[in-house]
């Protein structure tokens, strides 16, 4: 087969490998507007060598629907490996993949979901109610904040806030890790140095703390009337399928550092754009208000969504070629990676006539069609959070719009998007003015 790439930016590896890094939408739609709706990138490591990005509908739906034997996910996930671990349901594929996500996904349906909602609620009450009448809130770091105490509550029934104090700085470290960690992986002699070293000294730390917590688990006498993720998952015996071995201790650490970490940041930066949006746009908060007073879930939710449509969160999946295949037209060798650019096809005119403007009636009146807005990307590998990760939006919506009021700090230029590890992330902190309104509260 040919190894003729689509055309691409032809600027060196190195420097197009800084960009994605750092500047990763400015280069996309660089990409698209020169090369078209398919383009390639070539990078450096740790990112795949030669990156086939996809920007239309039908494409990225060949892709999800891909042969999973065909189309590695975890693959072309590599690069997360020195966080998530080996077994993350995130980095494996087919048989072992399939296996995680049987045990993981009883925990995540919706009977469960019902189950965690009340704690939410609670937490997110707690939150909301510390923030003073007047003042001006970084909503990243305050969503960041309840949903790393949602998640370590849900995922662990983490209580006890001795340990929980323990884990959440060194978690965001982690959510917080310079670039350059990354390209420093390849090069064992750095784990001893620098930047490296502490790096690997705060993950040892995180595994002391989750390997303490599931060795208590495991000897706790109520673990079967538990309702949280790590009692679910040690109770899971051998699940539906009987060829399915429990989680070892070092699974279960990778599985449980992926939804910490994965559960909480992705779902923070959308509810800080969704704040931000909601105090530049009036209107739509008043609308979003009365939905909260009105107990309308599926309004907020809707509003969840169209933040994550205006501002993609992850900006697109990545899956790596086992063997040579045709993709949307384009014979690809082997090894080649080929990405869903979620960034992009939440741009798209012919998706999102009105793509620049925040209109959360569009979820609510059957415009979007399908595989044209994949913040949790697709197929077999959709992520299992999903429906988590809207009910706990919607829930943390409620509790700030029945008891505040947000408004932009006076001189506010528009947010913009920064990189963050995997992420995109409001750039200067999405700050807004709170105003409790005594109606409300």
């Amino acid at each position: 087969m040919s190894t003729t790439y689509p055309s691409g930016p032809r600027l060196p590896a190195s420097l197009q490998t800084v960009l994605y890094a750092k500047w990763r939408g400015t280069l996309l739609r660089a990409a698209k507007r020169r090369h078209g709706d398919v383009f390639t990138l070539h990078l450096a490591a740790p990112y795949a060598e030669n990156l086939v990005v996809f920007t239309r509908p039908e494409h990225i739906r060949e892709i999800f629907a891909g042969d999973p034997a065909d189309f590695h996910a975890g693959e072309g996930n590599r690069l997360l490996v020195h966080i998530m671990g080996e077994h993350s349901v995130l980095l494996t594929d087919e048989a072992e993949h399939a296996r995680a996500r049987r045990l993981l996904m009883p925990a995540f349906v919706g009977s469960s979901l019902r189950g965690y909602r009340t704690l939410v609620e609670s937490i997110a009450t707690e939150h909301v109610d510390r923030w003073a009448s007047g003042s001006t809130v970084h909503t990243l770091d305050r969503m960041n904040e309840l949903t790393l105490d949602v998640i370590m509550q849900v995922v662990f029934g983490m209580t006890d806030e001795r340990r929980r104090d323990q884990l959440a700085p060194r978690l965001r470290q982690i959510v917080n890790v310079n670039p350059i960690i990354f390209f420093g992986w390849k090069y064992p002699a750095l784990q001893t140095r620098g930047p490296w070293k502490r790096f690997r000294d705060n993950q040892n730390a995180i595994d002391e703390l989750l390997y303490s917590e599931i060795a208590e688990r495991r000897a706790h006498p109520d673990l079967t009337r538990r309702t949280d993720v790590l009692s679910r998952l040690l109770a899971a015996g051998s699940g539906e399928n009987p060829t399915d071995a429990p989680l070892s201790d070092a699974e279960l650490r990778d599985q449980l550092i992926t939804l910490l970490l994965a559960g909480h940041e992705t779902t923070a930066s959308a509810l800080s754009w969704a704040c931000h949006e909601l105090a530049a746009h009036p209107d739509v908060q008043a609308t979003a208000r009365r939905a909260a007073l009105d107990g309308d879930e599926k309004y907020l939710e809707a509003v969840l969504k169209e933040a994550m449509r205006r501002h993609t969160i992850i900006a697109g999946t990545a899956r790596r070629l086992t063997r040579d295949a045709t993709v949307g037209g384009i014979d690809l060798p082997g090894g080649t990676v080929v990405s869903t650019s979620i960034l992009l096809a939440h741009e798209r005119r012919e998706a999102f006539p009105d793509a620049e403007v925040f209109r959360p009636e569009r979820f609510l009146e059957g415009e979007v069609a399908a595989n044209t807005w994949l913040p949790f990307g697709g197929g077999v590998r959709r992520c299992i959070g999903a429906g988590f990760s809207l009910m706990e939006g919607a829930a943390v919506l409620r509790e700030i719009l029945t008891r505040q009021r947000l408004s932009l700090p006076a001189g506010t230029a528009a947010e913009t998007s920064r990189t963050r590890n995997i992420t995109h992330v409001p750039a200067h902190g999405a700050p807004v003015v709170v105003t409790a309104d005594p109606v409300l509260v």
